[in-house]
């Protein structure tokens, strides 16, 4: 008898274990334009994403939201808001955001709506705060820009415009920010094309962007 009850409670104890082993995810939605969405990495593991999920382990449901091309302008030539990326992104109903926009945002096309660029990215933020109003949201500072790049894309409006804009946007939205461009300035040889980061340069974000959510 004894043995039998021994028995029934080491089965319990380890359905328990099981249970709490296979228990809700924290779901990560990473949010972003071709550079989240991996061009320039050769091997789509080593995608910033996945890298993240590697790094976060088991508990975490990292997802890849990248839209090649988006911009955070909703006056943009392709508003990331009107890509199915932002609405599966919002309908993932995450746990922690993590936004990456805004190097598309500083091509000369795009660059003179700049006036839209704060209400756009906090009416993205809005969004995501509505399909989880406890979601931990972060916005990122693009990424260097190392020398000239495709369709006007430059270091100039990135650095001395968009970066204060994200800056002063997160402070009235009190959001935490993930400084990319700190962790990828000086590692030009991670550019091939001036732009997108490489797998080296995508194991950069994902570690920074790691350090930042695992901080809490």
């Amino acid at each position: 008898m004894k043995r039998r009850v021994l028995l029934s409670l080491l089965i319990l104890a380890s359905v328990s274990l099981t249970a709490l082993a296979d228990g809700p995810k924290i779901k990560v939605a990473c949010v972003g334009d071709s550079i989240t969405a991996g061009a320039g990495v050769k091997d789509a593991k080593n995608r910033y994403p996945a890298q993240l999920g590697d790094l976060l382990g088991d508990g975490y449901d990292v997802k890849n939201y990248g839209n090649s091309g988006s911009t955070m302008l909703d006056d943009g030539d392709k508003p990331y808001k009107k890509q199915k990326s932002f609405t599966d992104a919002v309908n993932f109903a995450a746990d922690i955001v993590v936004i990456k926009l805004g190097t598309n945002d500083s091509k000369p096309k795009n660059w003179p709506n700049k006036a839209g660029f704060a209400p756009s990215t906090k009416s993205l933020v809005e969004a995501f705060r509505k399909a989880n109003p406890k979601a931990k949201i972060y916005l990122c500072y693009p990424v260097p820009v190392m020398g000239t790049g495709n369709y006007g894309i430059n270091n100039p409006i990135v650095h001395d415009e968009i970066i204060p804009l994200i800056k002063q946007t997160a402070a009235e939205l009190k959001l935490p920010i993930i400084d990319l461009y700190a962790a990828l300035d000086g590692h030009a040889e991670f550019f091939p094309d001036n732009v997108h980061p490489n797998d080296d340069g995508a194991t950069l974000i994902a570690k920074a962007v790691f350090a930042a959510v695992r901080k809490k």
